[in-house]
């Protein structure tokens, strides 16, 4: 679907994510896992010569076929669920860096697999991420992700192959000649936002629109995070809050897919941090049951805001990498339910551990799922002085 010239310059793009995603430079000897879904086999191919090119060891795993997926869940055992193959731990302790290519066949194969052996699945793997997340506290690990068109997300999307694969290079600055240096200019623009969030001393924020009034509690030792090359395309400014302060009232207009389930219109009501009431238009019997995969998954791990200057993503991809980071004409936030980003600690994320993540209100789960909000709304700052900041309307943030 992309020429040679568009797949290196992917390439090119998801080794500047990955680079600047770590703390640490990458260096030779470094141990990198290039992780594809088998229709993104010719850029695998590219960035496996790439990651020996710089000296590295690179490291291939192609994913399951969307046959293999199905028949994992259809007949697996609960032992088989749970099972983690021998060496896993092993890898993933040693890895510097991995690079995800998502590519999925389809997105519905599932739809007909009970959502509570998928969650199996996840907690049961829940401890190599974990590992994962403290190499990258660390700063010797980092990683990146991206989506390659496939007719399965074009048909979801409603477009053409060809065009689904326009909207990606177009929103990935494929493009441009030099589409890395365009990531730079964002990526320098987006810190200077992040500074000044981080800057305010607020109390808690409040986002309304015509769906919804939520209130949002930043927490003690929060910094904003994003656009710091985890995902490409990323134009997204967020922060992982205090769950315990969630009040009020938050509306997904964006459908989403996952795990094999479409959910469309989903409206949250929170109370003391907690979702006390879940429905939607579409999917609404799904979305309880991954509410309640475990403790975590009925709490705010992520909240987050995209000015409309930045991205050019400007339809519904039938991808949350894409539509989490929505342009369009209003911008988009997002609620993140599930597990929280380290990264939005002030301080040193290697001396956050378990017990200070419960003080301070991060939140742990085996979830994470995004649901986005293209409405116009306005996000106002109630700042601990008593003053009250707009930081956010027509899609734009109000630093400049």
């Amino acid at each position: 679907m992309f020429d040679k010239e568009t797949l290196e310059k992917y390439a090119d793009v998801l080794f500047w994510g990955l680079s600047t995603a770590r703390k640490d430079s990458f260096k030779k000897g470094d141990v990198i896992l290039v992780q594809y879904d088998p229709a993104a086999l010719n850029l695998a191919e590219i960035l496996y010569r790439k990651v020996l090119e710089r000296g590295m060891y690179p490291i291939q795993r192609m994913g399951l076929t969307n046959a293999m997926e199905h028949s994992f869940y259809e007949m697996a055992s609960a032992s088989q669920l749970k099972y983690l193959p021998p060496g896993d731990k092993e890898l993933y302790q040693a890895l510097n860096g991995r690079i995800f290519l998502r590519a999925p066949g389809s997105l519905t194969h599932l739809k007909d697999i009970d959502p509570s052996r998928i969650g199996q699945v996840l907690v049961a793997r829940k401890p190599f991420r974990e590992i994962m997340d403290k190499r990258e506290e660390k700063g010797v690990y980092s990683w990146t992700l991206c989506t390659y068109p496939t007719p399965g997300l074009a048909k979801q999307a409603k477009m053409p192959l060809s065009t689904y694969a326009g909207q990606i290079k177009k929103a990935c600055f494929l493009d441009l000649e030099d589409p890395v240096r365009k990531w730079e200019d964002v990526h320098a623009q987006a810190t200077e936002v992040k500074k000044w969030l981080s800057g305010l001393k607020v109390k808690y924020f409040r986002i309304v629109s015509s769906s919804m009034d939520l209130v949002i509690t930043p927490g003690d030792k929060r910094k904003w995070a994003g656009v710091s090359g985890h995902n490409i395309p990323s134009f997204e400014v967020f922060l992982s809050p205090d769950f315990r302060g969630t009040e009020g009232v938050y509306y997904a207009n964006l459908p989403s897919f996952r795990s094999g389930n479409y959910v469309e219109g989903v409206r949250l009501v929170f109370k003391k941090g907690k979702v006390v009431e879940a429905d939607a238009k579409k999917g609404g019997e799904f979305l309880k049951k991954q509410i309640a995969m475990d403790k975590g998954a009925s709490r705010v791990g992520e909240f987050s805001l995209t000015d409309k200057r930045f991205s050019l993503i400007d339809r519904f991809m039938a991808d949350t990498l894409f539509d989490e980071n929505f342009g369009g004409t209003f911008g988009n936030c997002h609620l993140a339910l599930g597990s929280s980003y380290s990264d939005t600690f002030s301080g040193n994320p290697a001396r956050l551990n378990r017990e200070m993540k419960i003080r301070l209100g991060f939140n742990d789960s085996a979830l994470h799922w995004d649901l986005v909000n293209t409405e116009p709304k306005t996000v106002t700052a109630h700042l601990t002085n008593g003053r009250e900041i707009v930081i956010y309307e027509d899609g734009m943030f109000r630093n400049r």
